[in-house]
């Protein structure tokens, strides 16, 4: 069977209807089969559907994204309360310790972010990973600072990398690599991400789930949950009648 590859973190400049077109029509190119890009809270409807028309015509599956960037726990879980029922992907900025600690063990949330490249402002320790492996949260990693940063930058992020893969596989928590990019020029093939994943050390089998089985995944969970035929997990509408008893 044909690997099917995604790539959840397309970032373009939604105001910009060209470039978004170029970022969509270039994965399409690589070899994905799946994209997600981060809506506008305001504006995510209006947005929602003119990305789902240009994936389909570059016969791209698109699945809705929706970055969080609370302040404070409480702020997070307003949020979730909120918003977790109009997106098909949840993600969460972690830029503080406290945020961090309550995205990992919120079942709510899809993927846990770190934007961060000092290595002391990225909060993804054996605490977090913990926390997360109790939930359905993955660790994501953007490729697009490995190919903008240059030394001792790029050398420093590399080992936060490392580290952090290397707790991710100890706890048993999912690793999802997308590209972050904001161009064109930041984009990769599927293979060739995953090649870039042994930076910091990720095995072939685990770099390839990163890109293709592991956010497949995600949306295919979320999707059935979002259905209006789903009870719980495992439990699902069939039929409706008056002679179901």
């Amino acid at each position: 069977m044909k690997r099917r590859f995604a790539d959840l973190h397309l970032q373009p400049n939604l105001s910009d209807v060209e470039q978004t077109k170029s970022i969509i029509a270039k994965a399409s190119e690589l070899g994905y089969r799946l994209v997600a890009v981060p809506l506008p809270i305001a504006a995510m409807d209006s947005f929602a559907k003119k990305l789902a028309a240009a994936c389909q015509e570059n016969r791209l599956d698109f699945a809705s994204r929706l970055d969080l960037k609370p302040k404070t726990s409480k702020e997070l879980l307003q949020q979730l309360r909120k918003f977790r029922r109009k997106a098909e992907v949840i993600a969460v900025v972690c830029e503080s310790k406290e945020v961090a600690r309550q995205a990992a063990k919120d079942h709510r949330v899809d993927l846990l972010n770190f934007p961060a490249i000092d290595p002391h402002r990225r909060f993804f320790d054996k605490a977090e990973a913990e926390l997360a492996s109790s939930s359905v949260a993955a660790l994501e990693i953007d490729i697009k600072p490995l190919l903008t940063l240059k030394g001792p930058a790029r050398i420093r992020l590399l080992a936060a990398l490392r580290r952090e893969t290397a707790i991710a596989k100890d706890y048993n928590v999912p690793i999802v690599v997308s590209s972050g990019a904001t161009s064109p020029l930041h984009m990769r093939k599927p293979l060739e991400m995953a090649a870039l994943a042994s930076l910091f050390d990720l095995d072939k089998p685990t770099a390839l789930s990163a890109v293709s089985k592991t956010p497949l995944t995600i949306v295919k969970r979320n999707r059935e949950k979002l259905s209006p035929n789903f009870v719980a997990p495992g439990i699902r509408i069939i039929r409706k009648g008056s002679d179901c008893q």
